[in-house]
């Protein structure tokens, strides 16, 4: 039997100081929501799904409800999961009206398919018996002030939230400049180990602030934001999403797992700052990632201001806090 795990983040980038705290609570809440099934014998799938239904719902957050808009106004929404015991994927991008986006990447796993969009999404998940919302009720007020002031700004591209700040040496460790007011880049993510030894992985978002229509993220992405091998670990990633994509990052994370030190397996902490050298240092590319290796370890690691997490900690307890770039 393996003593089980579970890791989640709340998204990266800069998280104003005004809005930690309901980051912070809103991880230490998914977690609390599915350790104690996990202790007695939950799925490392089943608790992924259910602790990113915690921060879909939670309002804090880049996706489900308080899910940015789009170029349009309106919200559209991709995720993942991932079972490291098979490597069996599901996916599903650009949907609308629905609050759980993961929870139909998740059915699509028990399809012959493995990534399914926009309408033909939406219309499998009611075949499949999900409840459709009214889109209006995924819509936040933060949101819609925010749209209407970037809307007024000429030549704003969603690019500008990610842009070291001006003068910074432009290094893994470069300053981020979010424009005002404050973006936080709320993806949300979980990763865990179950008793059974089997590694699983999901991350679900609403994307960019004034996205195109129809743009996909890494988050959906089979080894760019989300990845689970039970032979190496799993990750979860959150930042820009062109970017990581470009590195298949979490995918690279967890092949960085493989590697040793002194003998011993590489701890997940060294894969994670790997994996986000790599991005930097390849494409520029600002992110943040949470990692659990098959040995029940975890890491943590961003090139962004923040990263919002929490972990269950071995022998009872959750740890929650706003990682800050080191």
């Amino acid at each position: 039997m393996t003593e089980p795990r579970i890791i989640v983040h709340g998204g990266a980038w800069t998280i104003p100081a005004d809005r930690r705290k309901a980051h912070v609570d809103g991880c230490r809440a998914a977690v609390d929501a599915v350790w104690g099934e996990l202790q007695r014998g939950m799925p490392a799938l089943e608790a992924v799904r259910l602790a990113v239904n915690v921060l879909e719902a939670d309002p804090t957050y880049d996706a489900g409800r308080g899910a940015v808009l789009n170029a349009d106004g309106q919200i559209e929404l991709d995720a993942a999961i991932m079972d490291g015991a098979t490597l069996n994927f599901g996916a599903v991008a650009a949907v609308r009206g629905f609050l759980h986006p993961v929870d139909i990447a998740r059915k699509v796993m028990d399809t012959e398919f493995c990534f399914l969009v926009g309408e033909g999404a939406e219309r499998f998940a009611r075949e499949a018996g999900i409840e459709a919302i009214d889109p209006t009720e995924l819509v936040v007020e933060r949101e819609v002030r925010l749209f209407n002031e970037l809307r007024a700004r000429a030549g704003f591209s969603t690019h500008d939230a990610f842009r070291p700040q001006a003068g910074a040496a432009e290094t893994g460790d470069a300053a981020c400049r979010c424009p005002e007011p404050p973006m936080p880049k709320g993806t949300v993510g979980a990763v865990a180990l179950d008793a059974a030894g089997n590694v699983a992985a999901a991350t679900s978002t609403g994307g960019t602030p004034m996205k195109r229509p129809g743009r996909v993220g890494d988050s959906p992405l089979c080894g760019a934001g989300t990845y689970a091998d039970n032979e190496t670990g799993g990750a979860s990633a959150t930042g820009f999403g062109e970017g990581i994509i470009r590195v298949l990052l979490t995918r690279s994370a967890c092949d960085f797992l493989r590697g040793e030190v002194n003998g011993a397996p590489s701890a997940p902490d060294d894969a994670a700052r790997e994996a986000i050298e790599l991005l930097h240092r390849r494409v520029s590319g600002h992110a943040g990632l949470i990692m659990l290796d098959r040995h029940g370890r975890y890491g943590v690691h961003c090139n962004t201001e923040h990263i919002a997490h929490a972990c269950a900690l071995p022998g009872g307890g959750i740890h929650a806090d706003v990682h800050v770039r080191r």
